[in-house]
C-alpha cells in the first residue's frame, strides 16, 4: 500500500499512453522517496521489487490488457522473483525501469524488469506471473487469446530462466 499513489499514477497513465506490442518494451521512470530508503539510506531492496510490480502492471495495461483481465475477473500474481542488484539508488534520484515479456510456457509469463539511473545499471529482476481467475489458472494462450494472438510463439527462454523454471518445479 505504500506505493498506492504512484501505483494509481502509472496505471491510470497506461491506459492513456501508446501501446506496445506483446515483446516491445515499456519504460517506467520513479523518483526516490525518503520512505524508499533503507538504514543505509538508499532504495530498499524491496522497494526495488515493488518499484518493479508497478512496472509489471505498467506493461500490462500498455498491451491493452489490463481492461480485458478486469472484465472477465482475471488478476496478475508474481510467482517468483530473481533479483540481482548492482548499484545504489539515492533519494530523489530518478530512475527508469524498462520492462518486457521474455517469454511463457503452458503456466507462466516470464517478465524481465531492467532498472537504470542515468543510463548507469543498477539491478535486474526476473519474475514469473501467472493469471489467475476464480477458477484457478488461466494458461497464456487464453490470455494472448484476448489480444488476439494466440498463434504467437513463445521466444526460447534464456537459460538461466529454463534453469530457474526447473528448480522452481522440482520444489
Amino acid at each position: 500500500m505504500l506505493l498506492l499513489g504512484r501505483f494509481l499514477f502509472v496505471v491510470l497513465a497506461s491506459l492513456l499512453r501508446r501501446r506496445v506490442a506483446p515483446l516491445d518494451e515499456s519504460v517506467v521512470r520513479f523518483t526516490v522517496l525518503p520512505q524508499d530508503c533503507d538504514l543505509n539510506f538508499h532504495l530498499n531492496a524491496g522497494r526495488f521489487v515493488s518499484f518493479m510490480d508497478v512496472a509489471r502492471i505498467e506493461l500490462v495495461g500498455r498491451l491493452g490488457l489490463l481492461t480485458k483481465l478486469l472484465k472477465k475477473g482475471w488478476r496478475p500474481v508474481m510467482g517468483g522473483c530473481v533479483v540481482r542488484y548492482r548499484r545504489s539508488i539515492l533519494p530523489f534520484e530518478r530512475f527508469d525501469i524498462r520492462s518486457r515479456v521474455i517469454g511463457w510456457d503452458d503456466k507462466w509469463f516470464y517478465v524481465e524488469h531492467v532498472a537504470e539511473k542515468n543510463g548507469a545499471f543498477c539491478a535486474i529482476g526476473h519474475m514469473r506471473t501467472v493469471i489467475r481467475g476464480a477458477n484457478g489458472t488461466i494458461p497464456p494462450r487464453d490470455v494472448l487469446a484476448l489480444l488476439k494472438l494466440e498463434e504467437l510463439q513463445s521466444p526460447e527462454l534464456p537459460e538461466f530462466v529454463r534453469d530457474w523454471r526447473d528448480a522452481e518445479d522440482r520444489r
